[in-house]
């Protein structure tokens, strides 16, 4: 668990610097190529600095380990983070669409050719960037992190659709210079789309959603490997941050003492927790077999 938190610590650092960097080239690209799908692009990877610092402070907060105030660690702080990332996401995503449609209402000049190099560019960077902090979510089970990987991809449609528009703008000629800032108005609506992708885990996770099937096959798998154990019954998986909680019923001989049902619980729950070092704790109830 240790290395995992470091590893999304990690990959948090990383997003924020990038986003920085792609955020002031965006926007010095955006001014002197008179481009506002470039401009909306940049203020889009600035909200990306913003939400990558959320979650850099919810991954070092949500890894608290437990206290008497919370005895199930301090996990739930990673989605409640989230959350605050899709509302950074919605609010950028409703001023760029509002600025496009001010500036398709009004005359504009067709965007430098220079733009495109740039748009290009920042779409195969991101499309990488995503493609790394998603995988870095999937080892690390971080939802926030996930969160931040699609920033990554939202910036490379936001960018690929202002590469789009910017291209028939300068291409097409005279008439078509709003094509420009209809591809931001059209990115917009692809940043609340992935605003929603982003939200709806994160509402799960908070609601204790039962999403965790493939889980629940391995952890009986493991507990009915004990010797003891007849079966399983019950199985209910929770997700706090990067780590998991179990409640699990096992079968046992009706006939055997306390004690060794007690002996043999902590034989489950220690197998579990060697073979799945994701999982922070097993809560098991012992049931005698009928």
């Amino acid at each position: 668990m240790e290395a995992n938190r470091k590893e999304a610590i990690s990959t948090a650092i990383f997003s924020v610097l990038a986003n920085t960097v792609l955020a002031i080239v965006k926007g010095i690209a955006g001014v002197f190529g008179n481009s506002f799908a470039l401009i909306a692009d940049a203020i889009e990877s600035t909200t990306d600095v913003f939400s990558s610092l959320l979650v850099l402070f919810g991954l070092k907060y949500s890894t608290r380990p437990a206290d008497e105030n919370h005895p199930y660690g301090h996990g739930k702080a990673e989605p409640l983070i989230t959350f605050i990332v899709v509302g950074i996401l919605v609010i950028s995503a409703s001023v760029i669409a509002y600025q496009s449609i001010q500036h398709i209402l009004s005359p504009q000049e067709a965007p430098e050719k220079f733009t495109l190099i740039v748009l290009a560019s920042i779409v195969i960077v991101k499309e990488i960037f995503y493609r790394f902090v998603s995988k870095k979510s999937d080892k690390t089970k971080s939802t926030a992190l996930k969160a931040d990987a699609w920033h990554h991809r939202s910036d490379a449609i936001t960018s690929l659709m202002a590469f789009i528009g910017i291209a028939i703008a300068i291409y097409m000629g005279e008439g078509y210079e709003a094509a420009d800032d209809w591809a931001a108005l059209l990115a917009s609506g692809f940043i609340m789309y992935n605003a929603f992708l982003i939200f709806r885990p994160a509402l799960g996770e908070i609601m204790d959603e039962h999403v965790y099937d493939d889980l629940i096959v391995e952890i009986r798998k493991i507990a009915e490997a004990v010797q003891g154990v007849e079966g399983t019954e019950k199985c209910f998986v929770r997700k706090t941050g990067m780590s998991f909680h179990v409640d699990l019923h096992l079968t046992v001989k009706g006939d055997i003492t306390v004690r060794k049902g007690h002996d043999i619980a902590h034989d489950a729950k220690n197998a579990i927790q060697n073979e799945m070092p994701e999982i922070a704790d097993v809560l098991i109830h012992i049931e005698p077999e009928e």
